[in-house]
């Protein structure tokens, strides 16, 4: 594929992605950030297979890359979603309330 080809199909999977995320209601991101990261965690662990078989310095260097910047997505999710189910909980009352 061409370099031109590459970018148009990356710039319209921006443009679909917005599109997606943004007609979901708030009440949905919890469950559907839950469903990323356990995708997120499976990609990252076939990284590290990848990894495992890296026969170059150059393909070593590329899959370190891409399993740091797996592990800051998943840990991220993870974050962000337990921001969110906090956000559901009650708050509690005092004694004297």
């Amino acid at each position: 594929m061409s370099l031109i080809a590459v970018v148009t199909v990356f710039i319209l999977a921006v443009f679909v992605g917005l599109e997606v995320i943004s007609k979901i209601p708030q009440t949905l991101h919890t469950p559907l950030m839950s469903a990323t990261n356990a995708i997120h965690g499976v990609i990252l662990v076939g990284g590290l297979l990848v990894l495992g078989r890296a026969d170059s310095d150059l393909m070593l260097g590329i899959g370190v890359a891409a399993v740091f910047f797996g592990t800051l997505n998943v840990v991220g999710g993870f974050v962000v979603t337990d921001r969110m189910l906090e956000m559901f909980k009650g708050r509690k009352r005092g004694k004297g309330a």
